[in-house]
């Protein structure tokens, strides 16, 4: 595995592998890498790629308030997992070569930005698409692997795609998960032990939802015991809410098919997870 910082010199790498006919998969990240990440990677390389893994901690999708400065930076530990994966190319530039002197540019996705951590979060998505815009060009590549524990995120990238006709395309890998149900996360690692037992409260409650408007209960009502649930047992819930599965939209029939999000606080960390109500 080779590992660059510039963006000429990855370019220079992606070129060569052109030339030799080989197909390109790209797995974004912001570093402090488990196994969730490493799936992405493994289906890249399924899928016959060479893979490039990308570690930046982008600042651009970070508010005044989060953990820009505390997120975990562990690039030699995540560097050594990428290498027994098989990753061929990290690529981990820094600040100033992905937004240099006199960067004026941002990527506002318009619509599904406005729910679920949009309205909770200023300025979230348009960080994220900028610097994902900025990626997908700087690699070209022919896949591009995000998990669905993210699945808002993974809802704008495919529409700024679809929207500024990047050729690349945008795969969606499933949530991998603890056997308690815990959805992995970078994030977690801030849970101490009390709260590491709590956590996957937050995947129960949504499977336990999804029954019961399976089952025809009143959704405004289940989703707003539900949440008080969640703070009675040391959440502080940013968002549950039942919304269609593509627009994001909420829902409050079930007349099609939807998903759960859920966004809570307990101690350091900040967790989201979803669920499929068809």
């Amino acid at each position: 595995m080779k590992t660059v910082q510039s963006l000429k010199q990855c370019r220079e790498i992606v070129a060569t592998w052109r030339k030799e006919g080989a197909s390109i998969g790209f797995v974004p990240t912001m570093g402090a890498l488990h196994d969730a990440h490493l799936s992405l990677v493994r289906q890249s390389l399924r899928d016959g790629h060479k893979t490039i893994v990308s570690v930046f901690v982008n600042p651009k999708q970070f508010g005044p308030n989060e953990d820009y400065t505390t997120y975990p930076r562990v690039l030699d530990a995540d560097a050594e997992l990428l290498r027994g994966a098989g990753v061929h190319l990290l690529f981990a530039p820094t600040v100033e070569e992905m937004y240099p002197a006199g960067f004026a540019t941002h990527v506002h996705v318009g619509g599904l930005t406005q729910f679920l951590c949009g309205a909770t979060r200023s300025g979230h998505f348009e960080g994220v698409a900028t610097v994902v815009t900025k990626l997908l060009n700087q690699v070209q590549a022919d896949a591009a692997y995000f998990g669905e524990k993210d699945w808002q995120q993974l809802q704008v990238i495919k529409r700024l795609t679809a929207d500024l006709d990047i050729a690349t395309r945008i795969i969606g890998v499933p949530i991998m998960r603890e056997d308690d149900g815990l959805a992995l996360s970078s994030r977690n690692r801030y849970l101490n032990a009390n709260d590491r037992a709590k956590a996957p409260l937050l995947n129960i409650t949504l499977r336990s939802l999804a029954e019961d408007i399976l089952a025809g209960g009143d959704i405004a009502a289940l989703l707003k015991t539900a949440a008080h649930g969640l703070n009675e047992n040391g959440f502080a819930v940013d968002y549950l809410e039942f919304a269609d599965a593509r627009l994001l939209s909420p829902l409050r029939n079930l007349d099609k098919s939807g998903r759960l999000f859920v966004a809570a606080r307990i101690g350091g960390a900040r967790l989201i997870d979803n669920w499929p109500v068809n």
